[in-house]
């Protein structure tokens, strides 16, 4: 395996591995009222989130298995913005906490094995 795919990988899981903390930090700052820094930290999470699907997509194209359901990744970014969009700031901040912190949690780590 070369090394910028093996790279990638790293990165790759020690992001989804930080994604559970930084959604509940999220949360916090929305259920204290901090506006707008959630939602610099909303916008950094949309960006690694968009980053992790092209990743997952090119590793995948590699052979090797990676488990991120992008339709919930999609499904959840849509509940975000429809939330933002109505300032609906504990809607968002639920949506972090007890949907999307689990739901990084519980993702599998990429073995950086392929299987094709």
């Amino acid at each position: 395996m070369d090394d910028i795919l093996k790279e990638t990988i790293e990165s790759y899981n020690e992001y989804v591995n930080k994604l559970p903390v930084g959604s509940r930090i999220i949360a916090e700052k929305l259920r204290e009222d901090q506006i707008t820094e959630a939602l610099n930290f909303i916008k950094d999470f949309t960006e690694g989130v968009m980053w992790l699907i092209d990743a997952g997509n090119l590793i995948e194209k590699n052979g090797i298995t990676v488990y991120l359901v992008i339709n919930s990744i999609q499904s959840y970014l849509s509940e975000i913005n429809d939330g933002l969009q109505i300032q609906d700031y504990n809607l968002v901040a639920d949506l972090f906490e007890y949907e999307i912190a689990p739901f990084f949690s519980k993702l599998q780590d990429i073995d950086s094995t392929p299987t094709a």
